[in-house]
């Protein structure tokens, strides 16, 4: 007799509810199988809403169906994070450019220069803390100012909007992220059955899969991302006049991303190339730079849009509300200690400090619950802002007590307040945060998703279109590679059809390249519209010709020219690059002049997916050993394909020919070096970019 098949539900054995209308007990779906209860057997209505006070209201507290469910997700791991659980760090401070007390009254946004500490935190989202650094994920921009009001938390990711529109939905998304709990596989990755299961039946998250199947998912560094703050907050200044915010961080080196074959090699080649990147970075005496710019508006200007702003999927297009820079970031210092400061900092997305309030996004408001939650949890009780990464930098004093890790010692009989015992013990003052007077369309308290929250496809179009065609092959390609792996036609078939809405082009491409006819587009609850495209969501736009941050591999053997080995140092170096000397022996190499060279990297511990353009220096003898040599061969065919500038000198030709590169392939992106002053040439051409037109030779998409 075959085994019955297990359903999704726990095991524990059903209560005897009795029999209603024919012997169905009123447990059972309307459509079949289990109700879904809450941990207490009462069956849940609405799975995909919080509740709230009125449709656009906030999110009410005797919410108990959102409270169980986010505190049971928050504690499902210990001591590691559910998600963001691997990251890096840094040290630094926040400069103001210009007092802005016209829009906010926090007080470290008033006197032009003010430096307030910070840390800050990027992470990968999906992976555990064993996972690598450049699996195609959402990344984390978490800072925590400490100001002399308090600590100010904005914690945010590498892009704009999110997944879901309701925080209710957030245990649902991670769980369809994270490995299958039957296998435990697959680590760090999506591309399996049932993330895209859940975003097939989620149209909502249409845009957000735009961007993180765009090249923002894999960048090349944390230097080289943006950050958000995803949702609109509202600043208050001392005069208690609003106006809605959203915060921007801009890397000073400008963005840049790796291509996806280049991702999976550094993976292989270094699990820890973020982290190392950012340590080393700060560890040289290089600073990591950013600047934060705020988008700023007025209620009536929300009210004009024909989005709303409490939707996190949605963004604001720079076009319509131009960025305000305000302060730059700058890293400086990395930890002295990993686990001490990286793993135990909490950021806590409720941190905000006099001058900064929240909005009524349901996102945002389920967030303010889940993190505190979440921190109770994974740093073992109440006192965890007394780990040392944690505690404010400003006096601070209450009368909370005692629990698990207490580590103060408070004196005296009084822990109350008021009282009359303690005449100099902390009291209320005038000047403490003020929550915003907003008004409250106010309603009845219901589980409903607004009808300004529908469109789930127009600005996922806008994101698409915005692109560059390098960058719409990039998005289609990444769809059918995520697609290919699921098992299940019919996911493929329902996440087609909703591509679409999007797209007619993208749908019918990645149709096409999973070899299947294009379905139906899926309905839409509201029929997406044109928008004016934003050349600002384009990384190939915005993309600044510069060398600064960027690393050179230089492949060198013994004989290499000595004087154009300096020539390249010099040019890269002139131009903020940073020169890593690779050869076949981590000994060290004998140069031209005699002169023995330190060496960063054996030939096959360095490959070229490493650096960000590659130059080889070899006599004809040197040439002829690496010509036969795979990890040679590898490090010429991978720069390549993963469309660098490559430069050599005419004793390595030899090399290309074995990696399988004619003539033929010889394009403006390979530079022969045949003096010193080359070398400039070479830096500039490298500074450009990667050589795009390369790519529909190497790697053509439907």
């Amino acid at each position: 007799m075959a085994k019955a098949a297990s359903t999704s539900t726990n095991k524990l054995p059903a209560p005897d509810l009795g029999a209603s209308n024919g012997g169905e007990t009123h447990q059972t779906a309307a459509k079949g199988g289990a109700v879904l209860t809450t941990n207490q057997g009462i069956p849940i209505s609405d799975n995909q809403n919080s509740l709230k006070a009125g449709a656009r209201g906030p999110t009410l507290l005797e919410d108990f169906v959102l409270r169980e469910k986010i505190m049971h997700f928050d504690h499902e791991r210990i001591p590691e994070r559910i998600v963001h659980a691997r990251g890096s760090a840094a040290h630094g401070f926040f400069e103001v450019y210009e007092g802005l007390a016209d829009i906010t009254a926090a007080d470290f946004l008033q006197r032009p220069g003010e430096k307030t500490p910070v840390f800050v935190r990027f992470s990968t989202v999906a992976g555990n803390k064993g996972s690598f650094d450049l699996a195609r994920d959402v990344r984390g921009f978490a800072v925590k100012f400490y100001t002399q009001q308090g600590n100010f938390d904005l914690v945010g990711n590498n892009m704009p909007v999110f997944f879901i529109q309701d925080a209710i939905k957030f245990p649902d998304l991670v769980h369809a992220a994270k490995p299958e709990p039957d296998r435990e596989f697959p680590q760090a990755a999506t591309a399996h059955d049932t993330f895209w299961d859940f975003i097939s039946l989620t149209p909502e998250s249409t845009h957000m899969i735009m961007w993180t199947m765009s090249d923002r998912a894999i960048p090349r560094s944390y230097r080289m991302m943006e950050g958000f703050g995803v949702h609109t907050f509202r600043l208050v200044n001392a005069a208690g006049e609003a106006t809605f915010a959203k915060f921007h961080w801009r890397p000073k080196l400008g963005m840049q991303s790796v291509v996806w074959d280049e991702a999976v090699k550094i993976n292989g080649a270094d699990p820890d190339f973020h982290r190392r990147d950012l340590w080393e970075t700060i560890d040289q005496g290089d600073v990591v730079e950013f600047e934060l710019s705020l988008q700023l508006f007025s209620a009536e200007d929300a009210a004009s849009f024909d989005f709303d702003v409490l939707d996190a999927t949605k963004i604001i297009p720079e076009e319509v509300v131009p960025l305000r820079p305000v302060g730059r970031l700058v890293l400086d210092r990395n930890p002295d200690n990993f686990f001490a400061e990286t793993e135990q900092v909490a950021f806590c997305i409720g941190n905000i400090v006099p001058g900064v309030d929240f909005t009524d996004d349901p996102l945002l408001q389920g967030r303010l619950f889940s993190y505190l939650d979440t921190q109770l949890k994974r740093l073992g009780g109440p006192n965890f802002h007394q780990i040392p990464i944690n505690q404010p930098k400003c006096p601070f004093a209450n009368y909370q007590r005692d629990g698990h890790m207490q580590m103060a010692v408070p004196t005296g009989r009084v822990n109350y307040e008021p009282n009359s015992l303690a005449p100099n013990g902390p009291r209320e003052t005038p000047n403490g945060f003020r929550t915003f007077p907003r008004n409250e369309e106010g309603g009845p308290a219901i589980r409903i998703r607004p009808e300004s929250f529908a469109d789930h496809y127009t600005q996922a179009r806008l994101f698409f279109r915005s692109q560059t065609p390098v960058e719409q092959d990039h998005i289609v390609a990444a769809l059918v590679f995520e697609l290919s792996r699921v098992e299940t036609p019919a996911i493929r078939e329902r996440m087609v059809a909703n591509l679409l809405n999007v797209d007619n082009d993208l749908g019918a491409r990645v149709a096409d390249g999973l070899g299947m006819k294009p379905p139906k587009a899926a309905p839409a609850a509201v029929a997406p519209r044109d928008m004016e495209l934003s050349p600002a969501l384009s990384i190939l736009e915005k993309a600044i010709p510069t060398f600064k941050g960027r690393k050179l591999g230089l492949l060198v053997g013994d004989g290499g020219d000595a004087k154009l080995v300096k020539a390249l140092q010099t040019a890269v170096e002139a131009d903020g690059g940073v020169v890593r000397i690779v050869a076949e022996k981590i000994g060290g190499v004998t140069l031209s002049d005699g002169s023995v060279m330190a060496v960063d990297f054996k030939v096959d511990g360095g490959p070229s997916c490493l650096f960000d353009a590659v130059a080889i220096v070899v006599d004809e003898a040197g040439g002829a050993r690496l010509a036969g040599m795979a990890a040679a061969q590898a490090f010429v065919k991978d720069a390549y394909g993963h469309l660098k500038v490559i430069a050599a000198t005419e004793p390595a030709m030899p090399l290309f020919g074995k990696a399988g590169l004619s003539d033929a392939d010889m394009d403006e992106g390979c530079l022969m070096l045949a003096s010193p002053d080359d070398a400039k040439v070479f830096v500039a051409k490298a500074a450009a970019g990667r050589i795009w037109p390369r790519e529909p030779t190497l790697r053509p998409t439907p």
